[in-house]
């Protein structure tokens, strides 16, 4: 099982470092806030969730690795939070008339 484990956590490393690229390629690119919060936090939470997996299998505790999926789980929650503030606060600019 030790000579798969490489098998499986190269490509999921370039996988997850190729969404971190793309996202930051999205947030160079896009124009719009709305589609730049877009790219960051889809893309970038994918990337982060294939990292996480191919650490998973090189932990030395169930702990560590619980911890790790936690990390994950937490950056979920405040990027999708963050984000939603943010095209909230985008939305009323766009929208609100100027006397």
């Amino acid at each position: 099982m030790a000579e798969f484990l490489p098998w499986l956590q190269i490509p999921l490393l370039v996988a997850g470092c190729l969404f971190f690229g793309i996202g930051t390629l999205g947030l160079f690119r896009l124009t719009e806030t709305r589609d730049r919060l877009h790219a960051l936090t889809k893309v970038d939470n994918l990337g982060l969730g294939l990292i996480a997996l191919a650490l998973l299998p090189s932990v030395p505790t169930v702990g560590d690795g619980a911890k790790i999926l936690l990390v994950w789980l937490v950056v979920l929650m405040a990027s999708a939070t963050s984000a939603h503030l943010i095209a909230r606060a985008a939305g009323r600019d766009v929208t609100r008339e100027d006397p």
